[in-house]
This record gives structure tokens, sequence and C-alpha cells, in this order.
């Protein structure tokens, strides 16, 4: 069985919008594009470059899918990110997407059936381990079918008031175990959490029981 790992930029209210640039998702009226920009810091690259150490396959919303083709396929041989660009060009791109035509970026291919199925099957298939960014209408949908098995979360000190979120209120009920954060020079976040258990509850006014 592969796992699934999403990485996501949120602000300290769960905006995941549009975090690298003006232009990236103005949908809603989104106007606060970039907001991750000034906070850049060697400790977020690394962290990326942790995350694709690895043999994986990407798991993408039709949205992200789109922001990657527009880009990753344009990088400059000469650019300092153009061997992350070969990275993602070369592996194999599952795209959630009710529209099929149009994933002309190599290698990519739209799931077939019900959002949660389809990613259902595709974990237990033989392969890489599936790794998304962004893709949040994906990603809700998905912490709510608990498919999700880490989450890469990186949080920005701002607070946005508006915008797509990170969490719905159906998301799965699940602990998390928190492997490992740190923080960057900017106060930035950066945090990964593993799918544990169930949830504990208790009360202060009853002795914990062993």
């Amino acid at each position: 069985m592969r796992t699934l790992t999403v990485s996501v930029f949120s602000s300290l209210d769960g905006v995941m919008q549009a975090p690298g640039g003006p232009n990236e998702d103005i949908s809603g009226g989104f106007r606060l594009g970039g907001w991750i920009v000034p906070y850049a810091d060697p400790a977020i690259g690394e962290h990326v470059q942790q995350l694709l150490a690895k043999s994986f396959e990407l798991l993408l919303g039709r949205r992200t899918h789109d922001i990657f083709a527009s880009h990753w396929p344009h990088v400059a041989p000469d650019a300092a990110s153009h061997a992350l660009a070969e990275k993602f060009n070369g592996v194999p791109k599952h795209v959630a997407t009710h529209r099929k035509s149009g994933l002309g970026w190599h290698n990519s291919r739209a799931l077939d059936g019900d959002l949660p199925s389809a990613v259902r099957a595709l974990k237990t298939q033989e392969g890489a381990d599936l790794l998304t960014f962004g893709s949040g209408d994906m990603v809700r949908q998905l912490l709510a079918a608990g498919l999700v098995d880490e989450l890469s979360l990186l949080t920005f000190p701002v607070m946005l008031g508006r915008g797509r979120r990170l969490f719905g209120d159906d998301a799965e009920t699940r602990a998390f175990e928190l492997t490992h954060m740190i923080r960057t020079s900017g106060g930035v976040l950066i945090a990964r959490y593993v799918r544990a258990g169930e949830v504990q509850t208790g009360s202060f006014d009853e002795p914990a029981r062993t």
C-alpha cells in the first residue's frame, strides 16, 4: 500500500489560496496572492527537497495541475529550479478533474470515477508513494475520506481573513503524530504530521486512566 503525503502552505487562519503569486488564483475575488513570498527562506527549500528526495508520483487537483503545467515545462535549462522542473515534468501525474481534455502536461492522466474510490484504488497499485501540493478542494475531500497519511504543513504568520481554506467541517476524526518541526528565521513553522490513531478524550475532573 503506497502512502499519500499532502504538502500545504497555510496562513494562521487556514487559508491556502494563491500562496505563490498575485495571479495564481483570483477566484472569489482573492487579492492577496503571493503572501508567502516575503517569507522565502532556505529552510523552506530544504524542506521541499526532502519531500522530493525519494521516488514519488503527483496527485493534483485540476486547478493546481494547470498552474504547474503553465510553469514547470517552461523552466529554462540554466535556471536554478531546472532540476526540480525535470523531476516534476517526468513523474506520473494523477489529476482529479471533471474535464479530461487539456491534460497536455507530460505523463498526466485523469482519475476515473468518484475521487475517494479512485484514490483508494490508486494507493493499492504498484508504484511510488503519492505526493500532493496545494489542491485544496481535492484535499478536503481526501481528508473527509481518511485517505491522507501525512500532512506536511507550513504555517505562515499571517491572517488573510478570506480565501480557500485547507480544513472543512467534514474532515475525518483522526489523531496525527508530530514527527518533525522547525521554525524559519521569518517565523514560518514547518511541521510534518503522520496519521496515528483514534482521537483520545478525557476530563480534568477525573483521574487519568492507565
